[in-house]
């Protein structure tokens, strides 16, 4: 046991956790040198949307060995709608590596994450990450690091932490910013000196706490956990303590270890390892498995609860079924359930309309991640405006509300757009700090406020803008914010768009479409320069006449359509639309299609409470 360490790696958005486990795993002699691995980027992002988004979604195990140490390393997700996956890694691992960026510093996510884990007792090893860029400034991110330590309470023995300056992108560690080194030696010998070992004895019986699950079509369910007491072989007879109190018996069927990325099946395991186990069908994070009911259950964590919710609908427009296999109730409902089985940051609810299930999380992106995965799975799916979940206050009854801290970096000449913004959203400032042409703003904003606000962001600043949050605490209401300041142009017809139609409707507003895309009554065809929706018809043809003219139907010139991504536009619909997911297309409708029908039922604002 002596010669295991458990190690997770935590950070802010895009600060190179992922980059720095490839190169543990490289340096360390994981992969042979013609194993094509030891030639790709970020190997840890293992689904395609992680590739794709260059962002962590799931936390993830992997291990290595140097000189005759074993060390299981997990890679968590930086961005904080994922911060249920980094809660639950920390009753695993002993240390963790707190990964910052020598240019930016600690973010606000940074200080979400060591909270954690200095809330369950792990060591901190502090890397400053990307000496090698131009604008870095290592000694004075350390410092700011220490700032963060101390307003966070760690003890005086926390804040003695070892430090690291690396460059993981190209491949070497060193203890003091004047030293020549050309590997990540330094940074090993830091993990091996300063990690304790495992907290965990050895002895008779069996004791596992459940950290992560993942399924398999052949095996069921596998248990991820790290090993507290005594060991374990293939063919045991064990019971899983439930979160209710509950108790199931069962048969260990499989044992599997970490070498690299690859699970290898093992025949037994001892206290300390992190292990696989599978033979237990219904067990969840946060459960213990044991020997035999003598033994008593590890503590429970509870993850924080959901903030968001959202509607998830069957496709009923027109167009369904055209480029989806999978559209109906059963279907969603049957691929929810799924998703929570590894999901614990999720919670999925049904409605008292069959066809509307109710999804909810911690933010727009980790819904709009699992919509994007439905539609590359072969889904059609209608997904409604992110609403926030509410609480009532305990003593007097009256409705909180979530207010969310947020952190803006803008160049100063946006400063009065987006302080004109905030206010409209119900923002308090805090804080305002002015570097060089930078202007770092801290408020606090309901987190309704704050659905759409990246948007607005990205467009005044022209992408200059950079944002983050983080849950603050449930609040007082804020009352009225003001959705969207514009309305839709809405399809009174169906058919194919036609350029002359589309030439007349962009004079009043955006458009979303182009000549040729598919049409159905109550479509959203752009967006209005106005407050109101307005009906217009983009399948319109021109009339012909028996006279010839040379100058009649040319030069039409339509502006480029706006399109919009998944989490865009969800955060761009109103309360009455529906964002069409399918596998090809992304639509924006209005929930009820006949235009009359819609003006019967006018918008109003619904509060929705957290499920206890």
């Amino acid at each position: 046991m002596q010669h295991i360490r458990n190690i997770a790696i935590i950070a802010h958005v895009d600060h190179g956790k992922t980059t720095l486990v490839d190169c543990l795993l490289k340096q360390s002699g994981t992969f042979r040198a013609n194993q094509h691995e030891s030639s790709e980027e970020r190997l840890m992002d293992s689904m395609d949307l992680e590739k794709e988004k260059g962002i962590t979604i799931r936390a993830k195990n992997a291990a290595f060995k140097y000189k005759n140490y074993h060390i299981n390393i997990v890679d968590t997700p930086g961005h904080a709608d994922f911060g249920g996956e980094v809660e639950r890694i920390m009753n695993m691992i002993d240390g963790v590596l707190l990964v910052v960026d020598s240019a930016e510093g600690p973010q606000a996510q940074t200080r979400f994450v060591l909270r954690k884990a200095l809330e369950a007792g792990a060591k901190p090893i502090v890397v400053i990450n990307k000496i090698d860029r131009e604008n870095a400034n290592p000694k004075k991110v350390l410092d700011q690091v220490f700032e963060l330590f101390m307003s966070l309470n760690a003890t005086d023995e926390q804040l003695d932490f070892p430090f690291i300056y690396c460059s993981a992108k190209l491949g070497y560690a060193k203890t003091e910013l004047e030293h020549v080194t050309g590997t990540m030696e330094p940074l090993f010998d830091a993990i091996v000196k300063h990690i304790p070992p495992p907290r965990a004895k050895a002895g008779e019986g069996f004791q596992l706490l459940v950290a992560n699950l993942d399924y398999s079509d052949y095996l069921g369910r596998i248990a991820f956990g790290k090993i507290y007491e005594g060991k374990v072989k293939v063919g045991d007879s064990a019971i899983c303590r439930h979160g209710n109190g509950k108790v199931s018996k069962n048969k260990i069927t499989m044992l599997y270890h970490f070498e690299g990325m690859k699970r290898i099946e093992i025949q037994e395991a001892h206290a300390g390892d992190i292990i696989g186990v599978t033979g237990f069908e219904e067990v969840f994070i946060g459960e213990s498995i044991t020997d035999s009911e003598a033994r008593p259950a590890l503590p429970y964590i509870p993850i924080d609860p959901p903030t968001i919710q959202m509607e998830f609908a069957v496709n009923d427009g027109p167009l369904a079924g055209q480029d989806g296999k999978l559209v109906t109730a059963r279907h969603i409902w049957d691929r929810l359930v799924k998703e929570i089985r590894t999901n614990v940051a999720l919670r999925i609810a049904q409605t008292p309309d069959p066809k509307i299930f109710a999804v909810s999380g911690r933010g727009e992106m980790q819904i709009a991640i699992l919509v994007e995965q439905m539609r590359r799975e072969g889904h059609e799916v209608l997904v409604s405006r992110p609403e926030v979940l509410w609480k009532k206050d305990p003593t007097t009854g009256n409705p909180l509300e979530p207010i969310e801290k947020l952190f803006v970096e803008i160049p100063s000449e946006n400063l009065g757009a987006i302080m004109e913004n905030l206010s409209g959203r119900k923002a308090q400032i805090t804080n305002m700090n002015h570097v060089g042409n930078q202007v770092s703003v801290e408020a606090l904003v309901p987190m309704r406020g704050l659905i759409g606000f990246e948007t607005d962001l990205v467009n005044s600043t022209k992408g200059m803008g950079v944002m983050s949050h983080l849950f603050h605490e449930y609040g007082p209401d804020c009352g009225e914010i003001a959705a969207r300041k514009n309305g839709s142009l809405v399809s009174m017809d169906h058919g194919e768009a036609t350029s002359y139609a589309l030439n007349m409707a962009q004079e009043r507003g955006r458009l979303m479409v182009e000549p040729g895309d598919m049409i159905y009554v109550g479509m959203i065809v752009g967006e209005n320069a106005r407050e109101n929706d307005i009906p217009v018809n983009p399948v319109k043809e021109k009339r012909l006449t028996n006279m010839r003219s040379q100058g009649d139907g040319k030069g039409i010139a339509l502006s480029p359509p706006l399109k919009l991504s998944l989490e865009r536009a969800l955060e761009y619909i109103d309360v009455d639309e529906y964002v069409e997911a399918t596998p090809k297309n992304l639509r924006l409708r209005k929930k009820i299609l006949d235009d009359t029908q819609r003006k019967r039922s006018e918008k109003s604002r619904v509060i929705k409470y957290i499920q206890e």
